[in-house]
């Protein structure tokens, strides 16, 4: 078992409110976030952001030992993911979508194996596996 943390600290409230997070590993030190970087275009991340990262991450990666393990290496994968933030019923918010958008290169697999090996990789990374959100892939194979 793997446990991964990061800490969210927050000043202030509602639009006037600023955050930092930070993870051990480093990558995320005291990254601003706030309404303005998640509603408007002052720089700094969101959450919605980082799940687009952790989604194309782990599709990706998941995709690559997939490949590997079918017998394939070498090749290149770059995954887009578009995560999608939409106002529910309830007056609050709800991720509704992610659309992933890969362009591959792997030299000698067929059309039929890719997809059925990104398709498997789409339904079975942990970070699919943790949305409850509709999950698209889109893909062209070079």
């Amino acid at each position: 078992m793997t446990t991964r943390t990061a800490i969210a600290r927050y000043e202030g409230f509602g639009k006037e409110g600023k955050g930092q997070l930070t993870s051990p590993s480093g990558v995320l030190e005291a990254t601003p976030y706030s309404f303005n970087t998640r509603f408007g275009d002052e720089k700094g991340t969101n959450p919605e952001e980082l799940i687009a990262a952790a989604h194309a991450g782990c599709f990706t990666m998941a995709l690559s030992f997939a490949l590997a393990q079918a017998g394939f290496n070498g090749g290149s994968l770059e995954t887009k993911a578009a995560v999608k933030l939409e106002q529910d019923g309830a007056g609050g918010f709800k991720i509704t979508r992610s659309d992933l958008t890969l362009a591959a290169s792997v030299p000698g697999i067929s059309e039929e194996q890719f997809e059925a090996l990104a398709r498997g990789a789409e339904q079975n990374c942990p970070v699919s596996k943790l949305m409850n959100a509709e999950i698209n892939l889109d893909y062209t194979l070079a």
